[in-house]
């Protein structure tokens, strides 16, 4: 009876972030927001520098960190924000950032246009001027 060779089983989330990776490279996003257990980082980071993926990886907290991947432009453009909570983005960068990720730009206008002003706009209302 021969033996079965032992298969390392890869935790949900690196797995799902295998599927982010085929998902770039697929052209299909040019940003990927990645939020992980940080136990696995150093697997992420491995995997990601191997398959020559530009990234960035931020802590959320003791036990999550948040990795940015894709397009080194866009990368970089997140660097830039600095090490900053997604939550404590200006509405500018929280724009930046769906847009980036690939967020419907409608949906993105209105909820930069709430968090600027911190009301809602109602996306009917609105009367256009001709010049």
């Amino acid at each position: 009876m021969s033996k079965r060779p032992s298969i390392a089983i890869e935790s949900a989330d690196l797995h799902v972030l295998r599927h982010h990776i085929y998902e770039y490279r697929k052209g299909v996003r040019n940003l990927v927001l990645h939020t992980m257990n940080s136990f696995d980082r150093e697997d992420a980071e491995i995997l990601l520098n191997n398959k020559e993926i530009c990234y960035y990886i931020h802590k959320v907290n003791d036990r999550k960190v948040n990795i940015f991947m894709g397009n080194p432009s866009c990368v970089e453009v997140i660097k830039s924000f600095g090490d900053i909570s997604l939550s404590d983005y200006s509405p500018e960068q929280d724009f930046i950032l769906g847009v980036m990720l690939g967020y419907n730009s409608n949906v993105q206008c209105e909820r930069y246009l709430q968090r600027k002003e911190k009301t809602e706009y109602p996306i009917r209302s609105c009367i256009s001027h001709s010049l």
